[in-house]
């Protein structure tokens, strides 16, 4: 199509949408408030911006130069921040390594990636020691430790405040094409090896200032100057949601806890003042669940729940502790925000129970994002609330492709939109609800059924702390539903299967759901299955389900 071109003035600057430019509001606007990790550190945006040149010295002078790769292995810290902005800053790309996965995966990730140097913290030295000698691209290695000297192993280049304290403060951030690749991490499926995606700078500015205007007008779960911000969901995790980008671009004062430990983590928020953050439903329960939460007002907290449903149960404890909580959606391959569960004016006057059931939904697209529903066909379906099909999307931010994986990044965008493969609808209000993963819906009595449905009521009794669901082979129905479930420590002993799924035909007589969806088996155990980042790993609740017989 030919169109009018502006004509360009020679010395029009372009202003490329580059990470650097997220700094300039915090620098000029709130120069002074503070970056805190734990009680170890804590300095202003001001020394953030000299100790950015810092470690871009250093690692220049370890020979990183445009285009190479970088490893992170750490926990949540002020370093992590560090790296999130100075290495793509200077060109570079920041792979943020998923210390959670095995040995094995963290090896291929690493390789995959092309890793030149890593940033290991030194609780992970003796891993990065055995994997050593399969690394294919590793140069060297920087210690990141909260003080006293480093461990001599292999050929590290030094000790990260060391390397820092050596290298000058002012380093000139070049411009260049806001397409470059900014960051690159991997997927955690259970199946197989992961897969990598990546960013350049100008999808993840993008998204950063869609998130900015999607708080900006929520009139509940919305950010201002005055919160204070820590992240529950770790740093090689999809950005931390890209939330770290958000709250330095509005200048947020800014909390990082190392490794979750419940306690830990409540102190800081009391301390700190903490308002603002975000998890998987895991963590949230493991604080809601620690005896120290009793001691902590949690009511000035607003948190948002992602990476798998958001359960009512859960939300009804969260929402008794006064904390503003509200679901978003989104995957590793969407960098990952689509939709966050925002409550409308109108809605602010409804009932409890009626805003939980929307705070519970995947939400409302935030800016710049088209999220359809799609039949086999990829015929778009009705937003009526109750036709389902395929969540497709487009956003500007998406990631392009699965890294050095052109079939399966095809697979990933048939007919130019993202596949998630999730089944899901979207309601009157346009409000989406995911329903499940294609790959877990549960196809019984010639219905398909929702395994988060029934999860969702199972987490409504009292005595249910958790739950997962999975279908089982049936030679009659095809599919049959089975449950496992894990109960609180008050009434371990006192509750039964039977019990359970009383509890769950009595939403069978109300009309709420089909009585195929009731589970032929409720199971009870200790704990139930996780992946690295926190979600429910099915694959391996069905192991657990095939020998318990």
């Amino acid at each position: 199509m030919a169109t009018k071109l502006i004509d360009r003035t020679p010395s029009a600057y372009e202003y490329p949408l580059l990470i650097k430019h997220i700094l300039h509001t915090p620098l000029r606007c709130s120069p002074h408030n503070e970056i805190v990790y734990k009680d170890i550190k804590r300095y202003d945006y001001v020394t953030l911006y000299k100790r950015l040149g810092r470690l871009a010295n250093a690692l220049e002078g370890l020979g990183i130069k445009a285009g190479d790769t970088v490893g992170v292995m750490d926990w949540d810290t002020h370093r992590y921040l560090e790296c999130f902005f100075a290495v793509p800053m200077m060109g570079a790309v920041l792979h943020t390594v998923n210390v959670r996965l095995s040995p094995e995966q963290i090896l291929y990730t690493i390789n995959h990636a092309e890793d030149s140097v890593l940033l290991v913290n030194a609780e992970f030295l003796p891993l990065v020691e055995k994997l050593r000698p399969g690394l294919k691209t590793v140069k060297t290695i920087i210690v990141l430790t909260d003080g006293g000297a480093a461990p001599q192993i292999l050929d590290a280049a030094g000790e990260y405040e060391s390397l820092l304290e050596k290298s000058p403060e002012g380093y000139d951030f070049p411009d260049f094409d806001e397409n470059s690749m900014a960051t690159t991490f991997y997927t955690t499926g259970t199946t197989g090896d992961p897969k990598g995606v990546c960013f350049s700078h100008r999808q993840l500015v993008l998204h950063t200032v869609s998130l900015a205007a999607s708080m900006a007008q929520a009139c509940q779960g919305g950010l201002n100057p005055g919160d204070v911000y820590m992240p529950l969901t770790p740093m090689f995790h999809v950005h931390a949601w890209g939330i770290p980008y958000l709250a330095a671009m509005l200048g947020l004062k800014q909390v990082y806890p190392g490794r979750y430990v419940p306690e830990a983590l409540l102190g800081l928020i009391a301390k700190e003042g903490v308002t603002f953050t975000h998890c998987v439903p895991t963590i949230l329960h493991m604080l809601l669940a620690s005896p120290a939460v009793s001691a902590v007002d949690l009511s000035h907290l607003a948190v948002i729940i992602g990476g798998s449903a958001l359960p009512k149960g859960l939300c009804r404890a969260a929402r008794r502790k006064g904390i503003n909580i509200f679901s978003g959606y989104g995957m590793s391959e969407t960098c990952p925000v689509l939709t966050l569960a925002h409550l409308k004016p109108h809605m602010l006057q409804w009932g409890e129970d009626e805003q939980i059931d929307f705070r519970c939904r995947a939400g409302l697209p935030v800016p710049l994002v088209d999220v359809r529903i799609v039949d086999l066909d990829g015929g778009e379906i009705p937003h009526d609330g109750t036709s389902v099909g395929e969540i497709v999307v487009r956003a500007p931010w998406l990631t392009r492709g699965y890294l050095k994986e052109p079939q399966r990044s095809e697979e990933l965008w048939e007919n130019g939109w993202l596949h998630t493969a999730d089944i899901g609808s979207i309601d009157q209000e346009g409000y989406l609800r995911v329903s499940d993963r294609m790959k877990d819906a549960i196809k019984t009595g010639g219905e398909w059924i929702s395994s988060l449905q029934i999860e969702n009521i199972l987490t409504m009794h009292e005595a249910v702390s958790e739950a997962a669901v999975i279908g089982v082979p049936h030679d009659v129905w095809g599919e049959r539903p089975c449950a496992l479930v894990t109960v609180k420590e008050e009434y371990r002993g006192k509750v039964g299967d039977e019990e359970l799924k009383a509890f769950f035909a009595g939403f069978v007589e109300k009309g709420v759901v089909s009585k195929w969806a009731i589970p032929d088996r409720v199971i009870i155990v200790e704990s139930i299955p996780k992946t690295s980042v926190g979600k429910q790993n099915k694959r391996l609740v069905r192991k657990v389900v095939a020998e318990l017989g």
